[in-house]
């Protein structure tokens, strides 16, 4: 490539194009290179009925918040991706599309990008390419009888694909309890691997939870405030912006029908071998949700904010009670799919400048690392709770545009 721009940005989602944003509004000579369409994955690994589950007064991409009807529902897949790309048009960004990125390399006149579209150059790089590249299962998937049907999350798209029959969902996070609950309306027997993500309330008092949380100061919480690097990865706590906007009850889905196991911990002879935890897992996730719900309680007795009285009494998580079962036959259940919700792993191998942790995470600090001129913008807890949502990745990639502009400053006229 003849030129050499002040900053690429690798990936076209909405990381990338707050952060070009914030660019274009410096007067940048930037470029943004996205390995297929605008909000890639939101297109490809999604399922069908897929909604946020933050409301839509929270899409608040720099210069372009929601200004809809519904500041109280919740955006669909389809209208997701068409946010991205009336966002991207409407400030005319910089996104070059289908350009793979396959290194990044400092070298003499800042880095070196290799791509699919030959070799880019430029005097800084902001990765925006998320958290988690890759999905991840388990080990024990090699020992699953070749009639069962696996596929990750990522690649579940509506119950009607799946071959008929029972399946087994593994993992109880966002994805996993939405995808059981999906599976489970559409008449299907759902066997459900319970982790130990924690139960969100859709609403308490005539709110979203969401805006409770906001006001009490829980999105902007910062990763210097937990209690480990480890607890960035913490499982995401699970509730549904489907249909409006649904509590999800493990309990209920239960009583339903649906059978609750406790973890994957092995596979022999076509038998899932459990962990004894299912209650204590069911327990945990239920006194989060009774936890958070007297915190609200507690704000509101000092708070000067009108809300009705509350909708339902707390459940009591001390008294769940679950019967827990050693192993699952998969032949004698006659389970023919097993969906995998067991998230993703980071993939930054292919940036030769950076140190990562021992979670193989970048090592940086609110999104600048120590390699002059290369950033990250759209980690999950990059700094606050918001970090990798809608709702606060424009305020990170504000913060590292003013950082980045502030080098480019004072490195002019440098020999």
């Amino acid at each position: 490539m003849d030129a050499h721009y002040d900053a690429v940005v690798i990936g076209g989602g909405q990381a990338g194009l707050a952060t070009s944003f914030h660019l274009t509004e410096a007067k940048s000579n930037h470029i943004v290179l996205e390995r297929d369409r605008v909000g890639e994955r939101w297109r490809t690994e999604r399922w069908d009925s897929f909604t946020l589950v933050t409301p839509n007064s929270w899409n608040r991409l720099p210069g372009f918040p929601y200004d809809g009807d519904d500041p109280e529902g919740f955006l669909s897949r389809e209208e997701v991706i068409a946010y991205l790309e009336e966002y991207a048009e409407r400030f005319d960004l910089p996104v070059r599309l289908g350009v793979e990125v396959t290194a990044v390399r400092a070298d003499t006149t800042g880095f070196s990008i290799e791509t699919t579209d030959g070799t880019y150059e430029a005097a800084n790089v902001v990765v925006a390419t998320g958290s988690f590249q890759e999905p991840r299962t388990p080990d024990v998937t090699d020992g699953i009888p070749m009639a069962v049907h696996q596929l990750h999350s990522s690649e579940y798209t509506n119950p009607d694909a799946l071959p008929r029959g029972p399946v087994l969902v593994v993992g109880s996070s966002q994805s996993g309890a939405q995808i059981a609950s999906e599976l489970h309306e559409s008449g299907r027997d759902v066997y459900l691997s319970v982790g130990s993500a924690p139960k969100l309330p859709r609403r308490y008092r005539g709110r979203d939870v969401g805006h409770w949380l906001e006001m009490m100061g829980g999105f902007q919480t910062t990763v210097d405030d937990l209690e480990s690097p480890a607890a960035r990865f913490a499982p995401s706590a699970y509730v549904s912006g489907k249909d409006g906007g649904q509590e999800i009850d493990l309990l209920e889905l239960a009583d339903d029908g649906m059978t609750l196991l406790g973890r994957v911990v092995g596979v022999e002879d076509g038998r899932i071998h459990l962990a004894d935890d299912v209650e204590e897992n069911l327990r945990n996730a239920y006194l989060f949700y009774v936890e958070l719900v007297e915190g609200i309680e507690q704000f509101l007795e000092t708070a000067d904010v009108d809300a009705p009285e509350p909708e339902f009494t707390l459940p009591a998580p001390n008294e769940i009670a679950v019967e827990s079962v050693p192993e699952l036959d998969l032949v004698a259940a006659n389970v023919r799919s097993i969906v995998w919700a067991t998230g993703y792993q980071a993939d930054f191998s292919w940036i030769e400048s950076v140190d990562r942790d021992e979670f193989d995470y970048p090592v940086h600090r609110r999104g600048v690392t120590d390699t002059p001129g290369l950033y990250f913008v759209g980690l999950h807890w990059l700094y606050t709770r918001g970090s990798g949502l809608l709702y606060g990745v424009g305020e990170d990639a504000r913060y590292v545009v003013e950082h980045l502009i502030e080098r480019l400053e004072s490195t002019k006229g440098r020999p």
